[in-house]
């Protein structure tokens, strides 16, 4: 079995193909993303949802191949970097901590930021590009490396890249991108009040 199948969402419910195809991989194919690629995915990420329009988020990316996708590598922690060198597009999401218009706070900002991460991925899936969402950086490294303001902070970078052959990772990664996706029931995460 193909890991595009093993990885197919599997749901009683009728999941619109994007969905169910989305997945998180770590094996990419030695194959650039254009950067009209770049920008339609990012196209998409503005017209996410957000409290009051502020559209509290920033991307900033870097190309395999260039000094910025080394510096952005080198903000990754060990376990990542051990995969995500073979991606097309390293990528920062940043958020704005306040409001551009009031100069207040802004508690809404983290969840707007992954509702335009949501559209990104949903339109690489769309064209074939796969994402995998990164925790394991090292925030102060993006700090310093972006020379950020102290009302933006990091909150997850992203591998972007077409699908490659998990085969070619090293044995613990491997193991980990052939195995099913597993899900939480949805009684689990939901309930009816």
């Amino acid at each position: 079995m193909k890991v595009k199948e093993i990885k197919l969402a599997a749901s009683p419910q009728a999941l619109h193909p994007l969905i169910r195809q989305r997945w998180s991989p770590r094996a990419f194919a030695d194959r650039p993303i254009a950067p009209v690629q770049m920008e339609e995915l990012i196209e998409a990420a503005r017209w996410a949802a957000s409290a009051n329009n502020e559209q509290p988020w920033q991307y900033v990316y870097a190309f395999r191949g260039t000094p910025g996708f080394e510096q952005l590598w080198e903000c990754l922690v060990p376990g990542n970097q051990a995969w995500a060198d073979r991606a097309a597009v390293l990528l920062v999401a940043l958020q704005r901590n306040s409001f551009a218009k009031s100069g207040q706070a802004n508690p809404w900002a983290t969840h707007d930021l992954g509702l335009a991460n949501a559209q990104l991925l949903l339109q690489a899936q769309y064209r074939d590009i796969y994402g995998h969402m990164l925790a394991g950086f090292v925030p102060d490294k993006v700090r310093t490396l972006l020379q950020l303001s102290a009302d933006q902070g990091p909150v997850c970078m992203m591998a972007l890249g077409y699908l490659g052959d998990a085969e070619q990772l090293a044995a613990p990664i491997r193991r980990r991108a052939l195995a099913p996706r597993p899900r939480l029931a949805r009684t689990a995460i939901s309930r009816v009040l």
